[in-house]
This record gives C-alpha cells, structure tokens and sequence, in this order.
C-alpha cells in the first residue's frame, strides 16, 4: 500500500509539475506578445508624425552576434531610405525567446512582413504557411525552409563556398605532401582527416551541398579519395557554452582531425580558441566563417588558416528589396545570393589595409 501511495504522489507531482511548466510557456508567450503589441502600438503612433510608411521584424537564432547585427544594419539602412522600419526582434523584448516563439509574436502582432532565419521543421513550416495565409510575407533569411510558402529566399551560394573551402583544403594536402617527400615518409602518409561541424538541432541542405562541391573542387585538381577523409561532427548549438564543449570534445578524441570546417560564426571562434587552448596551432587547420575582427585577427596570426567573409550588408539589403517588391510589384525573385571573399594569409594585409580605408 505504502509503494503505491508513494507512485501516485509521484505521478500527481509530475502532472503538477507539466502544468506549471505549460502554464509558464504560455504565459511567457502571451507577455512577449502583449509588450511587443505595445511596443507596435507606440511605434505606430510615432510612425504618423514620422517617415515610415511599414513595419518589418527581422527574427534570428542568436540577435547578439556580430554577423547578425551586421546583416541587420544593411536591412536597416535600405529600409529607410525606402521610408521603411526594420526590428531586429528580440532587443526589445526581455527574456529569451527561440525563433519560433518570435515568429508566434510577429504574427499576433500583424506586422508588415517577417525576416527569418528559418529551419526545415514541421513547426517553422506551420508558423510560416500561418503568416502567409494573414497576407504577412515572409522572407527566409541565410537558411531557408522549402516546404513553406515563403515568399523569397536570402542567402549565400553553398556549392561557391564549397569550391572555396576545397581550393584551401587543396592548399593543405600539397603542404602535406611536401612535408612527406622532405621526410622521406611518403608511404607512410595518411589520408588528410578533415572534420565539418554542423548543427546537431536541425538538418541543413547548404551543409551537404558544401560538403559536395569539396568533393566536387578537390576531383577537379586530381586529389584522389585516398588522400582525405571528410566526416560532419553535430554541434550542439544551444547556446555558447554548449558550442564550446562539443568543439573541446573534438580535441579530447584519440584521432584529432587534421582540418576542422567550420560554417558558422560561433564554431569558429570556438575552435580557433581551442586550438590555442590544446596548443595545437599548425597542427590542426581550422577553416572559418564570417569576418569578424576576432576572426580576421586570427587568421592574421597564422591561427585561422582562412575563412569565408560574406557581405552581410547584403544580405539585409536583399531582404528587404524582396519585401519592397512584393508590395510594388505584387512578386519578387525566389532568390537572391549575397557575394562571398575568401580571407587568408594571401590576401591579409590588402583586406586589412581595405578595411582601414572603409572606416
């Protein structure tokens, strides 16, 4: 009687417990949504003695990194000069919120139209379709969700980037291969371990198409199939310090990979710092992303051995002249493709020099 007695206290404190929690995530949701309605209710009275004549949200994973504040200036900067408002959702709400939950806001808000950094999950495809069908457009923004009836998609050319991480791995399996004639240990060589992070919370056919186009670049050069090894390592993307260890994890393992990719802001910082921390610069080659003046620092200190700059001016730009045609035109490209550089120690100082010469 006693160890039945105990599992039904068991099971009411968990029946209690599930409904504090469905009470908190609901309540969480309807006060993030009643403060922004507030806040759009201010801005709309603001916006009748003011220039702007619509009201877009920009939604993202992480509202705080450098890349994003930086594609969210170019959407800012073309929107006004088109008298229009962009928010970068998220900076003005407290608390922390996924890109779900501020896609829930937005629509309840009845904004003009929506920026997201998007996911190919059933939930981001529902929250989509709901918006589109409320005659809010949607632009997915960097990583797009195929499914849904977003109106355009911003991005980057995955297979050029590709093509650009294969010229630099190209470059590493050469350096190899001297070192193996100037050791006298060319039968002993083994192939060339290369590692590529990828999110570990949702798929991403940009990855793949990545992943290809080196194979596809490192074909073309004659590099065979016995000279490298390409395998994906998920990243738990939760938030920083998730990110950190899975990357520290790398470096705990038996086999270091001989190359580490990286295809985003964070892990790049990440595993150029842990590179640094396990003192295995010019051991292991971390190919980056994103041109952040850490980043750039890095591979100006030979720790980075390249990475990928993308003009995130751009993509803000892009992101809004979709929704601007949309409403002008009633249509607008399914597509836009924002330019990628590569940086590294070849063409350091001219981008350091040019970048002075920006400010």
């Amino acid at each position: 009687m006693n160890k039945e007695r105990s599992f039904e206290k068991s099971i009411r404190r968990q029946y209690i417990l599930l409904a504090f929690t469905l009470v908190f995530v609901v309540g969480t949701l309807i006060v993030g949504s009643l403060l922004f309605r507030f806040y759009m209710k201010n801005f709309r009275t603001k916006q009748e003695s003011s220039e702007y004549g619509r009201y877009y949200v920009m939604i993202t994973d992480n509202y705080k990194s450098d890349f994003w504040q930086s594609v969210y200036k170019g959407a800012l900067d073309a929107a006004k000069e088109q008298g229009i408002y962009v928010e970068l959702l998220g900076q003005n709400i407290s608390g922390e919120y996924s890109c779900e939950e501020l896609m829930r806001i937005a629509i309840a808000s009845r904004v003009d139209g929506i920026i997201v950094y998007a996911n190919e999950t059933d939930e981001m495809t529902e929250l989509i379709d709901e918006a589109t069908q409320k005659d809010i457009p949607v632009v997915t923004l960097y990583n797009d969700n195929t499914k849904s009836t977003r109106m355009s998609f911003v991005g980057v050319g995955s297979y050029n980037i590709g093509r650009e991480y294969g010229k630099q791995i190209n470059n590493i399996v050469k350096e190899k291969r001297r070192d193996s004639i100037e050791s006298d240990n060319i039968g002993q060589r083994s192939p060339l371990r290369i590692a590529v992070l990828v999110n570990a919370d949702a798929g991403d056919s940009g990855q793949n198409i990545i992943i290809s186009a080196i194979q596809d670049s490192l074909r073309q050069v004659n590099i065979t199939d016995a000279e490298y090894a390409i395998s994906t390592v998920a990243v738990d993307n939760t938030n920083a310090f998730a990110v950190e260890e899975s990357i520290r994890d790398i470096f705990l393992m038996e086999n270091i990979p001989d190359v580490i990719l990286c295809l985003n802001e964070l892990d790049t910082v990440c595993a150029y710092q842990a590179v640094v921390d396990f003192n295995k610069v010019g051991e292991v080659y971390i190919l980056g992303y994103y041109d952040s003046d850490s980043i750039v620092s890095a591979v100006d200190r030979g720790v980075l051995y390249a990475t990928i700059s993308i003009d995130t001016k751009q993509l803000g730009e892009y992101s809004v002249k979709a929704l601007d045609d949309y409403y002008e035109y009633g249509n607008t490209s399914q597509y836009y493709s924002a330019d990628i550089t590569l940086i590294s120690q070849d063409n350091i100082a001219e981008f350091l020099k040019k970048e002075e010469g920006d400010e």
